[in-house]
């Protein structure tokens, strides 16, 4: 039976379990609007920009461990989805972001609402697609959701022009994915792996440093497993918080410019470093020279790029970061048994007086509401349970530093690129994914102003969004800098 591109489109979205797509119609895609009123099976969620379409479908992969979607016009509405599009690409997070395009022979025509958003996301998704054929749309449709979710997961733009959303063919559904240009490695190379146990034996000093690729790959419970089992000290970036238990002895705090003394210190102090699913992100290093100058370093990661592109490692291990650890914890099976806790009681006696003797701490006022205590009562008041959005300045540290987050998938913050406005938009997302949850956008007074008009979306979708603004009146973290590096000189920030 022949069907339109706009219902083919509709077809791919189900056999994909879509249930949710984030979006704001116009022009170009009208026919897929039209169809989509008649999917039963797919809500849609209108949202009053299309930057905050890109977020909520952001919040929505990653609460929910599935593809979010979003669904836009052509020109305006696709130049709109950039920072939610570049955010999830340095975030690494699994999204399908359609847009509409004029019709195949208006293109290169500057064409009324007419943008090349192909070429202008090029250097910000995994991959992107123009369509051209309505042969091809099924294809193309099924190739995008396998490659955003797949190995290093991340967006993947589909540009759709008008006259292929009202073409008929008869649909070719594909149940599996060719590429041959692409084919993540999962299992890591046993080898090297049993190299990298050795060397973590062996050490003194071992730290775990984790990153968003712990949450990404589901792996925490194989990390509690390996760092209890050998007892060592655990720290992560801001991406990876919640991978291991924000509440255990093990867990050091946030490593990097906004992280824990303790953290720093032991990383600086490392014979051996475990890098699991991290990126060796600037915030985190410092000056490459300096960082973990005395470790040898294990990089586990399942993107080969990642691997030795800042620091130089000895040991690379290409892999998933749960199959990986998986392999490292079956491997300590057969080794001799050995009293782990005894063995590293040194140096968790030394790391455990970096952390007692350099908290995390702030100065008490019977005056004002600290930021901080804030934080720290969300945390009391929902037992660590709730799922946590972030915009982006102090507010955005301050949520890492005193909400001890004791599961992965309950923080959801723009790390990479730094969006101002991502954290209510993603919260609206989050919410579609959790119905039942708790979900608190923790948000400084400039950046809630960034994408306001989503309150018109919670309130019109019934969404139990809370939001805790800690109003300072400034943009804190500018002035901040200002103070420290500017001789105090507040300009646009009075």
């Amino acid at each position: 039976m022949k069907l339109t591109g706009a219902q083919i489109l509709m077809k791919c979205l189900e056999r994909e379990g879509v249930k949710h797509i984030f979006g704001y119609p116009g022009g170009v895609v009208l026919d897929i609007y039209d169809e989509l009123a008649r999917t039963p099976n797919i809500r849609h969620i209108l949202v009053r920009h299309e930057q905050a379409a890109v977020h909520a479908a952001d919040g929505y992969a990653r609460a929910s461990s599935t593809v979010g979607v979003a669904l836009v016009t052509s020109g305006p509405g696709a130049t709109n989805t950039v920072t939610g599009i570049a955010s999830a690409y340095l975030d690494s997070i699994p999204i399908v972001v359609i847009t509409g395009q004029v019709p195949t022979g208006l293109i290169g025509n500057d064409a009324f609402q007419e943008v090349d958003i192909v070429g202008i996301t090029r250097p910000c998704t995994k991959h992107n697609y123009l369509v051209k054929d309505v042969k091809d749309l099924a294809k193309t449709l099924h190739e995008a959701f396998y490659i955003a979710r797949s190995g290093r997961p991340g967006p993947v733009l589909v540009d759709l022009p008008k006259d292929v959303s009202q073409a008929s063919t008869v649909p070719k559904f594909p149940e599996v994915v060719k590429i041959k240009s692409y084919n993540p490695t999962y299992h890591a190379n046993p080898r090297q792996v049993s190299r990298a146990l050795d060397m973590i034996l062996s050490a003194k000093k071992p730290v775990l440093y984790t990153g968003g690729g712990i949450v990404l790959s589901d792996s925490s419970e194989e990390l509690y497993k390996f760092a209890t089992s050998l007892q060592i000290p655990v720290t992560s970036t801001l991406m990876g918080l919640g991978g291991f238990p924000g509440d255990h002895p093990l867990w050091m705090g946030m490593l990097g410019m906004h992280g824990t003394y303790c953290a720093n210190m032991a990383v600086s102090q490392a014979d051996v470093l475990i890098a699991v699913g991290a990126r060796f992100d600037d915030r985190v290093t410092g000056k490459l020279s300096e960082f973990a100058p005395h470790a040898k370093i294990v990089h586990i990661d399942i993107d080969p790029s990642s691997i030795s592109k800042n620091v130089q490692v000895d040991i690379p291990i290409v892999g998933d970061c749960k199959d990986t650890l998986g392999q490292l914890n079956e491997l300590l099976e057969d080794k001799p048994v050995r009293d782990w806790t005894e063995v590293r009681r040194p140096w968790l006696d030394t790391v455990n007086e970096w952390s007692t003797t350099h908290p995390l701490t702030y100065t008490w006022d019977d005056k004002v509401i600290k930021p901080q205590f804030v934080v720290e009562k969300l945390y009391e008041l929902t037992k660590g349970e709730a799922y946590i959005t972030t915009e982006v300045g102090q507010n955005q540290m301050w949520a890492a530093q005193f909400y001890k987050f004791k599961h992965p998938r309950r923080l959801m913050t723009s790390g990479g690129l730094g969006v101002m406005g991502y954290g209510f938009p993603a919260a609206m997302g989050v919410q579609l994914a959790k119905p039942d949850a708790v979900v608190i956008d923790i948000a400084g007074d400039g950046s809630i102003q960034m994408n306001i008009q989503e309150l018109i979306t919670v309130v019109d979708n019934k969404l139990p969004v809370k939001i805790a603004i800690l109003n300072n009146s400034f943009l804190g973290m500018v002035r901040q800098w200002q103070q420290l590096f500017y001789d105090r000189r507040y300009s646009a920030t009075p």
